[in-house]
């Protein structure tokens, strides 16, 4: 069985272009939470500003729309959102110095061209477990477009959330290989 590689946010960021697709991961630190409102914002503000907003270069965007706390938790669930939905954005936001994203499902060609272009990663965390991920979650603030409800941008600590290593930097995309057998 292969070791689970655990990795600090952002302060290890540089590590997720070594690992491989397969490879199973623990996230701990500083993940951020935007779907699709918020990446159709993001872009506005990118080709306004030409920099991505709110600090997020070098950061890792997770796909979610966190519902509200429950039991001393930050969230009551926080699971993953179909990755595919974002692709109109992913790989712009790469390109601009997003480092990794964490979603469920496959992604197109093009942002699986984005990963080997920037040396970004794309995750996948199990979905239908929104409640488990939860207990991962240690502390959350939002940080911008409230208005968006549960769409809004969350700055999220996390420790020992999991994932798998999708889409690697080296172009290698895991769901792909498994289909292929």
């Amino acid at each position: 069985m292969a070791e689970v590689v655990q990795i600090r946010l952002p302060e290890e960021a540089d590590r997720l272009r070594q690992l491989k697709a397969g490879d199973e991961v623990r996230l701990s630190g500083t993940l951020y939470t935007m779907r699709d409102a918020g990446h159709e914002r993001c872009l506005e503000y990118l080709h306004r500003e030409g920099k991505l907003p709110f600090g997020l270069e070098g950061q890792t965007l997770f796909y979610a729309g966190p519902t509200p706390p429950r039991a001393n938790l930050p969230f009551g669930a926080i699971g993953p959102t179909t990755a595919s939905r974002m692709d109109f954005a992913a790989p712009e936001l790469y390109e601009a110095g997003i480092v990794a994203t964490i979603g469920k499902g496959k992604r197109s060609e093009a942002v699986r061209q984005a990963c080997m272009d920037c040396g970004s990663v794309y995750l996948a965390a199990v979905g239908g477990v929104a409640a488990l991920l939860a207990t991962c979650v240690t502390a959350a603030e939002c940080i911008g477009w409230e208005d968006l409800g549960t769409e809004a941008l969350f700055r999220v600590e996390v420790e020992g959330f999991p994932a798998f290593v999708e889409l690697d930097a080296r172009g290698c995309d895991l769901y792909r290989s498994l289909e292929e057998g």
